[in-house]
């Protein structure tokens, strides 16, 4: 049974192909899961004991307890 964390994100892309990279943990830092997202679609991703990253790339409008963060060119 995998750990929850409690710590969720929500993304929302603000373009169309948004790509969102999940990163695992422990000695090596390695690439687990991708999704794509178009304009508007959303995700809510969770850290868990084997995320321990997200990466993103495109324009996107994240949520987090931290507050919200824009991506802009």
């Amino acid at each position: 049974m995998w750990e929850i964390t409690g710590e969720y994100v929500v993304i929302k892309a603000l373009e169309n192909g948004v790509t969102i990279i999940g990163l695992t943990r422990g000695k090596d830092t390695r690439f687990h899961h991708s999704e794509k997202l178009d304009k508007g679609e959303i995700m809510i991703a969770q850290f868990t004991e084997h995320t321990s990253a997200i990466k993103i790339r495109g324009k996107v409008e994240l949520l987090t307890k931290h507050g919200p963060i824009r991506t802009d060119d």
